[in-house]
């Protein structure tokens, strides 16, 4: 097994150190970024009520407090019926409003397709507040409807890059043939084109339930007392006081976010292989 690529005869020794100094600096990166990540795992596993190095007893006591406790089965209960439903809404919405804009050509089109995508780039606090105001208007504010709202509304802009990417390379003589043969055009979606821009609306979802799962910005300006999910509460405990516990669900939720990117790769080539 080669461990580094063969170099052509034409290519000189700067160009060759240039390559090794950049992939030492790529790994290095990712280092600095993951191990911090990485340190936390074993202070989880710790018997001690602070977070020290190094650990002088090992347990799973932690995990024991965890999955015991009222306050942290609550905010897990709620966070998996936030995040799902979310993901459903912001799926349907996305891949509805990704097939609108691929089809369709109107002025002012890229203007819509930017205030679509906007909530990519506009600060997570100025977008709190708005929908704090405007749902208090609706009386949605501390209900779960209005937080599924929300965190649908964050999501959905992934599923419409995630589709459209796929629709660029879309074959639309299929749809054609599928609609000269007498399918109808709901047919012919459910049977031709749902299939084949399948594993975009995969990956978009993806993206749009790791959004709402770790949402905690628009959790804290529009959820109730009943509303406490995952990360609101994390940011509860490390405000108040920063215990194991929090280390023991932080390293649940690398090993969970780590399971979706790696699905997450794999939809991506499995989207680029369809194309």
């Amino acid at each position: 097994m080669r461990l580094m690529p063969a170099f052509e005869p034409s290519v000189g020794l700067p160009e060759k150190v240039w390559y090794v100094a950049l992939r030492v600096l790529c790994y290095g990166l990712l280092a600095y970024l993951a191990l911090p990540i990485v340190a936390l795992v074993p202070l989880s596993f710790s018997a001690d009520s602070f977070l020290v190095y190094p650990v002088s007893h090992w347990s799973l006591h932690w995990y024991r407090v965890l999955f015991t406790s009222d306050i942290w089965w609550r905010a897990i209960r709620n966070s998996f019926i936030v995040a799902p439903s979310a993901t459903v809404l912001a799926t349907v919405l996305g891949t509805l409003c990704a097939l609108g804009l691929d089809r369709a050509s109107f002025p002012g089109k890229r203007l819509l397709t930017a205030v679509m995508l906007s909530p990519l780039v506009a600060p997570l606090v100025v977008v709190a507040v708005g929908m704090y105001l405007f749902y208090m208007k609706l009386h949605l504010a501390g209900t779960f409807v209005g937080l599924v709202i929300a965190h649908a509304l964050l999501g959905a802009p992934f599923v419409v890059t995630t589709v459209g990417a796929v629709l660029k390379g879309f074959n639309r003589s299929l749809v054609n043939a599928s609609l000269s043969l007498g399918a109808g055009r709901v047919e012919t979606f459910f049977r031709v084109t749902l299939p084949l821009i399948l594993p975009g609306v995969l990956s978009g979802a993806l993206f749009a339930f790791a959004t709402s799962f770790d949402e905690v910005v628009i959790t804290l300006f529009l959820a109730g007392p009943d509303q406490v999910t995952i990360p609101r509460q994390m940011f509860s405990g490390i405000r108040d006081s920063i215990t194991p516990t929090i280390v023991a669900l932080a390293t649940i939720l690398v090993l969970f976010s780590t399971s979706l990117l790696v699905l997450g790769e794999w939809l991506r080539r499995k989207s680029a292989a369809a194309r």
